[in-house]
């Protein structure tokens, strides 16, 4: 019954695939993979607005929407309606095609990652060899569609906050990319599901997720840090800072194509929250052998609902950076440690099993930590200033 339970969707799929002509049961079955991953994270996206200002009213005491349908619960609904029917103004002088084309792009790119993601037990879209290398392929569009948003709208705060946030990604891309390397190396393989796989087993209680590893909790740090940065999230949200740049690179988008980009960033947050589940936090995988029984997707959404928790409770918390703080963090801290924790993975492959190699590597992830830290908060030590007036 257990099994059952936990391979519903799968069986479900199956069966509605054996109805149809073998000819177009393969198309059948990818086009019912696609509909149902637009369908639940679409819908997780109007959750998580609804939660995020709820979240947000109760952080900064006050209430958060609470008019339409019982406690606000229909605010998403009631904001999709407006988004359909607000008028869509296009600048005069902007580049028509590339500007409709733009948004569009975006939502496309953060969808097409989900297609290597194992949300549950034999529940993934596609099983590539390269998974990892598809997800961050297919990532690499969202920078495209940003410039072009920024370039196509004529407008110099546009074209400005799109080149803020194509440095900002590039930036945070490498030592997002580095800190998954860490994984792949430890597993052989850059399948999503070999490394989900590779996570699953227990040693008595004790789940072998990557995360409780000297190398693997920096590498989620690492990677948590650089996937904010990535989803443009507080405190790096700096591409849409509306203080110096009004609202960056969509301030000439409205209406619907404003809400696909409202929409991509979320989607885009939450595939960068599962593939985080799926490198460190044992994707599918129960915490514990004796909550198997619970279905693994739970399991999965579960996680991805902590991590969202997790974006929600930071925005509330942090101010924004400057744009010299989030460069030198990137390229100081950032991406020396991601290089010092892949020397972390080769340490803790050849070392014996045993105290030793939990002691070695936590210290070649803490002395880096703490030296690049001090040379990082030396290096943003701010001079007095003198000022100096016309006689």
């Amino acid at each position: 019954m257990t099994e059952t339970v936990d391979q519903i969707f799968v069986i479900l799929k199956h069966w509605l695939v054996a109805h149809l002509p073998v000819g177009i049961q393969p198309i059948f079955a990818a086009a019912l993979s696609v509909a149902s991953i637009i369908v639940v994270f679409a819908s997780l996206f109007a959750v998580t607005t609804i939660l995020e200002r709820k979240g947000l009213g109760r952080f900064q005491n006050r209430y958060g929407p609470n008019r339409v349908g019982p406690y606000g619960l229909l605010q998403p609904l009631a904001d999709g309606l407006k988004s359909l029917t607000k008028e869509d103004i296009v600048p005069q002088a902007a580049d028509k095609a590339v500007h409709l084309l733009a948004p569009l792009v975006l939502v496309v790119a953060a969808f097409l990652g989900y297609a290597v993601l194992p949300v549950g037990r034999n529940m993934v879209a596609i099983n590539l060899d390269a998974g990892v290398l598809y997800f961050f392929a297919v990532g690499s569009m969202v920078e495209l569609s940003i410039f072009m948003a920024g370039w196509s709208s004529r407008n110099k705060y546009s074209l400005l906050g799109a080149m803020r946030a194509i440095a900002q990604m590039i930036s945070y891309e490498v030592p997002l990319i580095l800190s998954s390397i860490a994984v792949i190396m430890t597993v052989g393989s850059l399948s999503t599901v070999a490394i989900v796989e590779r996570q699953a087993g227990y040693t008595g209680i004790w789940p072998h997720w990557f995360v409780f590893t000297p190398w693997g909790f920096a590498g989620f740090v690492l990677f948590m840090i650089a996937g904010t940065a990535e989803s443009n999230r507080s405190p790096f949200d700096l591409p849409e800072g509306e203080s110096e740049i009004i609202a960056g690179y969509y301030i000439e988008y409205s209406g619907f194509k404003f809400a696909l980009f409202f929409l991509g960033e979320y989607i885009g947050m939450f595939a960068i929250s599962g593939l985080a589940i799926t490198l460190f936090l044992g994707g599918w995988a129960a915490p514990f052998p004796f909550l198997n029984w619970i279905p693994s997707y739970l399991w999965f959404f579960a996680k991805l609902f902590a991590l969202i928790a997790m974006f929600i409770w930071i925005r509330s918390t942090l101010p924004r950076l400057r744009m010299d703080q989030l460069m030198n963090f990137a390229w100081k801290f950032m991406l020396p440690m991601a290089f010092i924790n892949l020397v972390n993975v080769g340490v803790w492959r050849f070392l014996p099993p045993g105290l030793s190699r939990w002691l070695v590597c936590a210290i070649l992830i803490a002395v880096p930590y703490i030296l690049l830290g001090r040379g990082l908060m030396q290096s943003g030590k701010v001079e007095k200033r003198i000022y100096r007036f016309a006689e």
